[in-house]
Order: structure tokens, then sequence, then C-alpha cells
């Protein structure tokens, strides 16, 4: 009888992923993408951009199932932590400025900011990422007035899923 052999669990990295709540089917990808690259926390959250319809779909029923292709696919078997947050204005002033610290900086990612994302860092971060279309100046803003930096990801304009992928490549490498 040969003795089982257990892998190490892949580490998480230390990211909090701040998402406007993506179209339904971009949702699961973004989703499975995000905890197979081992996001530690994911927050869904509304903004201008975001259908209010989205919130409704059966698809927010179904984060579990997401997470736990997500963790397969990984060789994961710890799931990140998920929250959603309805309201923009009372979730950027209440919940994450308390959560931006110098050590905990946040980044959110703007394609006209001027400022790029940076690379390869070495300590906890949050990532916000915007709907299609990007957040609108007021959302902009606001976010930079609580305490996160506008960065930019180079000259393309990308899709959300994309720019997620980029963004923790680029992060943790």
């Amino acid at each position: 009888v040969r003795p089982i052999e257990t892998e190490a669990v892949p580490a998480k990295h230390p990211v909090h992923l701040i998402l406007a709540l993506p179209r339904p089917k971009v949702l699961r990808r973004m989703m499975m993408d995000a905890v197979t690259l081992g996001v530690e926390r994911i927050s869904l959250i509304h903004s201008y951009r975001v259908d209010k319809s989205y919130w409704q779909t059966p698809f927010i029923q179904q984060l579990d199932d997401y997470v736990t292709l997500g963790l397969e696919q990984a060789g994961d078997t710890i799931a990140p932590e998920i929250q959603l947050y309805k309201r923009f204005k009372p979730f950027v002033e209440d919940v994450l400025a308390t959560l931006i610290t110098e050590q905990q900086p946040a980044y959110v990612a703007h394609p006209y900011a001027e400022h790029v994302m940076p690379y390869a860092i070495q300590h906890p971060c949050i990532v916000v990422v915007g709907p299609e279309g990007g957040f609108i100046p007021y959302e902009i803003e606001l976010l930079k007035k609580n305490g996160c930096q506008a960065v930019s990801l180079g000259n393309r304009i990308l899709r959300t899923e994309t720019a997620v992928s980029s963004i923790l490549g680029r992060l943790f490498i």
C-alpha cells in the first residue's frame, strides 16, 4: 500500500478584489478566475453603470458553485470571503475607507489615470475594478477622496474580465 501523498494548498494572495457587479455571464467567469488566481476576499458592488436587474439574476445565488469550480481548478480548499454591497456611496465612505491603510493600499483601475499599476508587490492590497464602460467621474473622485489611488494598466481600454486577470498577474508574479 502506497502512502497518500498530500500536496500543500496554494497560498492565497492578500488581495481584496472589489468589482462593480458585471453582466451575469461575465460574473460567472470573473468569479471562477479570481478564485483560481487565489484572491483572498471579493466584494461585489453597485455603480452607476451597473444595471439594477443584475442584482436579481440567478447567477448571484450560484456564486458558491463558481467558487467551487475555481477552487477545484486551482487545487485549493479555502474559499475567499465574498460580500455584496448594493449601494456605492455608503460602501465607499463607510466600508472601503476603513479598510485602506498604509500597509494595505487601494488601487482603482482607471484607463485615464496618471499613475501606472504597480508590479510584483509584497503586501496586502485592495483592487477596485469598475463595470464595462468604467466608473463615472463622480465615482472615481469619491474613490480617490476616500483613499484609493487611480492607476492605469496602459493605453488600451480592457474588458473587465481581462483587466482583473491582468491586474492580478501584475501584482503577484
